[in-house]
């Protein structure tokens, strides 16, 4: 073991809540913005998602999905935290609903899709992701970040930021709600307000994350979505009843169109690949025998591709420590990591380590499962794994156009049965 090894090892988390939050107060300080406390809602692990998957019935979805309150009415499956870190792929969610009412299996698998166009998308163009590929919103004069557009003394802003906060989770509904208020009202960045939902979102990830915010906002499509006080009363029945507002509503009426200057859009979005290592191989690369196998936090999953194939060896998962300094995500989703690696270190055995990942693994003979992101992309060649095993694709990547969802939809095949 080398220096930087022996000095970033980790001792392995004991099971249960209270355990991962000690944990992270112990071994991650200064990694994480806020309390050392997890979602109110959600727990991590393998365990926690199979668990959710079994008790989601489709049934109603297609009319539910959009419901924001009651809770008790809500269609939205909150699977995605489980989905996002690789406990539920989406073959296995798509298949789960099968046999379900075809209304609602068709409208929840679209959504399915809708995940797999972002990983997509993000594969195709990485980090060029960060601007808008349409157009950008027109803003005269630089905007002061310090001001609160998200004004708490509403209630569909204090409910809706009090749940991302304390669950580090929301229904699409009120996704869109923030967004188009953040940026179609009030003319903000559109990347600040993606990244105060990425420090807080368990499902944060730059694909789907991103993708939401330019079509909600307009910078990613052909329109904008605006928000006003209607869809509250619609979705959310009772809340402006009872907010000191409710007869001078700052959101009374539709938004003013926003001005925006087109963006030279990226000619790899119609064809062709500027990342061409994104997308990841489609069978197995292997030069030699691993020692042992390289999670990451896009697949966390008991059988993710790489451990299923080596069920003798031991895990390795590596705490990035730049990135998560510079990120400063909140503690909530460095918990539930944490509970997640808690549950597979009791199934195998579990090496732990808080550092640079390619000085830490640098050296070792590791099979790995490819991740379709641009930061895997950046460690994987320095680290060399000896054995690559392929993502779990819903649809197959192309080289076709993704510069829609209807585009690219018509260019894919699905690798599971209809």
């Amino acid at each position: 073991m080398s220096a930087e090894q022996r000095d970033s090892v980790l001792a392995a988390p004991e099971l249960g809540r209270s355990a991962a939050e000690a944990w992270v107060a112990t071994h991650l300080t200064g990694l994480y913005e806020g309390a050392p406390v997890g979602s109110q809602r959600f727990r991590g692990g393998q365990a926690a998602a199979d668990s959710a998957l079994a008790a989601y019935d489709v049934s109603g979805y297609a009319g539910r999905r959009n419901e924001v309150a009651p809770v008790s009415k809500r269609g939205a499956s909150a699977l995605s935290p489980y989905i996002r870190h690789g406990l539920i792929d989406l073959p296995t969610a798509w298949q789960h609903v099968a046999g379900g009412p075809a209304r609602d299996v068709r409208k929840f698998r679209d959504e399915l899709l809708w995940q797999e166009f972002a990983r997509h998308w993000y594969a195709r163009l990485g980090r060029g992701t960060r601007r808008g590929l349409r157009r950008e919103l027109k803003r005269p004069e630089p905007m002061e970040l310090s001001v609160d557009v998200w004004d708490r003394s509403m209630v569909c802003f204090d409910e809706t930021i009090g749940e991302l906060t304390a669950d580090g989770w929301l229904v699409n509904q009120t996704r869109m709600w923030l967004a188009s208020h953040w940026t179609v009202r009030n003319g903000r960045r559109w990347r600040d307000g993606e990244n105060a939902f990425f420090q807080h979102l368990l499902d944060g990830s730059r694909a789907a994350n991103r993708l939401g915010w330019q079509w909600t906002t307009g910078v990613g499509s052909s329109k904008h979505y605006g928000f006003s006080r209607w869809q509250v009363e619609k979705r959310a029945p009772g809340w402006c009843g009872r907010c000191t507002h409710r007869d001078d509503c700052p959101i009374e009426d539709w938004p003013d169109d926003p001005e925006y200057v087109p963006s030279e859009r990226p000619e790899a979005l119609r064809r062709g690949s500027s990342q061409p290592d994104l997308a990841g191989p489609s069978a197995p690369i292997v030069h030699g025998d691993p020692d042992a196998v390289w999670l990451t936090a896009e697949s966390l999953g008991i059988d993710d591709p790489a451990a299923a194939a080596h069920p003798g060896l031991p895990l390795v998962f590596v705490f990035d420590e730049p990135l998560l300094r510079s990120l400063q995500l909140s503690a909530k989703r460095l918990v539930f990591l944490v509970e997640t690696l808690a549950e597979l270190a009791g199934a195998r055995p579990l090496e732990l380590y808080r550092g640079r990942p390619d000085e830490v693994l640098g050296g070792r003979r590791l099979a790995v499962t490819h991740a379709p992101v641009p930061g895997f992309d950046r460690l994987r060649q320095p680290i060399e794994p000896v054995a690559v095993y392929p993502w779990r694709w819903l649809v197959e990547p192309h080289d076709g156009n993704v510069s829609s969802f209807s585009a690219w939809r018509k260019a894919g095949r699905l690798n599971v049965l209809s």
